[in-house]
This record gives C-alpha cells, sequence and structure tokens, in this order.
C-alpha cells in the first residue's frame, strides 16, 4: 500500500525511536526528509543523519540525541498534513513555546527553521513543530 504521509511517517519513527531509547533508526530516503533531517541536526535535535544503501532501496539512519538519559526532542507533531495543508506568511510564522522550540517551513529558498525564515523574509508550508 502506498504511504500517503512520509514525512509524517519518518517524524513518528524518530518519536518512537527515541521512546524506546534506540540509538538510531531507518527511514526511506527522500530528498524532503533529508532537508528536515539537515534542519533537525543544525538546531541540535538529532546527532546526525546518513544514508544507507545496504538494503534494497535507499534509506536515511537517522542518529538520535539523548540529554541525560532523556531524549532531545520532547514533541514532534506534524502540522501541515495531505488533507490540510498549512501556509504561512513570514510576518505570521508561528513560534512554539514561545521560541524554545521551533517550526520547520518549506519556502521557495529551501526547508529552513522559522528563525531561519524570518531572517529571509519568506514564508510556506508549515511542515512540523518541534520541541
Amino acid at each position: 500500500m502506498a504511504m500517503t504521509d512520509p514525512l509524517g511517517d519518518m517524524l513518528t519513527r524518530i518519536r518512537n525511536g527515541q521512546q524506546a531509547k534506540k540509538d538510531s533508526v531507518l527511514s526511506p530516503a527522500s530528498k524532503l526528509r533529508a532537508n528536515v533531517l539537515e534542519v533537525l541536526q543544525r538546531e541540535g535535535y538529532i546527532r546526525g543523519y546518513s544514508e544507507d544503501s545496504s538494503g534494497k532501496h535507499p534509506a536515511l539512519r537517522i542518529e538520535l540525541k539523548y540529554f541525560e538519559g532523556e531524549p532531545a526532542i520532547k514533541h514532534v507533531a506534524r502540522v501541515s498534513k495531505p488533507g490540510r495543508r498549512i501556509y504561512s506568511g513570514s510576518k505570521e510564522l508561528p513560534t512554539v513555546r514561545n521560541g524554545l522550540g521551533i517550526t520547520i517551513v518549506s519556502t521557495p529558498r529551501g526547508v529552513l527553521s522559522d528563525a531561519e525564515a524570518r531572517t529571509h523574509n519568506v514564508g510556506g508550508e508549515v511542515l512540523a513543530e518541534v520541541f
């Protein structure tokens, strides 16, 4: 069966992997997923990610991050879903926990965090929120 929300699937794999205290999780590879992981790595929510081509299909190995035994990501949620897309201008980008978290936004300049999108003065589709 075809997957209707690949990005939501990857975020769920990260959430489940951290609840199970895994070191890393695997997710099927795509450019959008890699760009979202790049933002998560830049912001310090994951240790890193790498391309894993050992299986039949290319995959991304996501190295999860913990701080004093607790997951670095307390909450991750998909905002814009396939059934209802959410768009926001640069001035109306939502803040998460008064700036303690980030919003991941797909913009014409690529996938950015909300702070980066504000500095570049671009808006776009609000993909996910993380704190």
